[in-house]
């Protein structure tokens, strides 16, 4: 018994007693350490989501860059309700360039909206009058020829002599814009 009682209980006891502070300090900071990690884990993928989508927009913006000619283009093929008075200064510049004469007589935009009704008179030589319905067939613009009528006529050739005539020839033209965006 002399020997139990010169063992001492107190060092095991204060060996118990920092054995569990250092145990809950170790898991303490074991669990900060692991809540750090999957915070860390969190923010990471949020910088990848953030990465990707502004790569995205850059390849995004690349890609509009490298169609805008080709959308420009296309635009030119419709006429919007704000582009009419431009599209009929085309139409009357095609006839000046061929020496025609394109004389608007009206223009309608259909009740359903879904085109534009231009009705004109062009006079001039026959060539130039089947110049400028060519160049009309093959303008960027959808057209449909709702009527047409050609017809022959004469003018005078000189003040001078009024004897002598040369061919004129009269047209007038329907025409629907197909391709017109209200």
């Amino acid at each position: 018994m002399n020997t139990q009682s010169n063992f001492s209980k107190t060092p095991l006891l204060l060996s118990a007693i920092f054995f569990c502070i250092f145990l809950s300090t170790f898991l303490f900071l074991h669990r900060l350490v692991i809540n750090n990690n999957e915070r860390s884990q969190l923010k990471e993928k949020e910088w990848q989501n953030e990465t990707f989508r502004r790569d995205e927009i850059k390849a995004l913006n690349r890609s509009v860059e490298t169609v805008k000619e080709e959308k420009a283009r296309l635009e030119t093929h419709f006429a919007q309700s704000s582009d009419i008075v431009p599209f009929l200064d085309t139409i009357e510049e095609l006839g000046r360039k061929i020496g025609a004469k394109a004389e608007f007589i009206s223009v309608d935009i259909l009740k359903d909206g879904t085109g534009l009704m231009v009705s004109m008179k062009a006079s001039g030589a026959f060539q130039a009058l089947y110049k400028f319905i060519t160049l009309l067939e093959n303008s960027p613009y959808e057209l449909e020829f709702i009527e047409m009528n050609m017809r022959r006529g004469t003018e005078p050739n000189s003040a001078n002599n009024k004897n002598v005539s040369i061919s004129k020839w009269d047209a007038t033209f329907k025409i629907k814009l197909l391709s017109f965006v209200k």
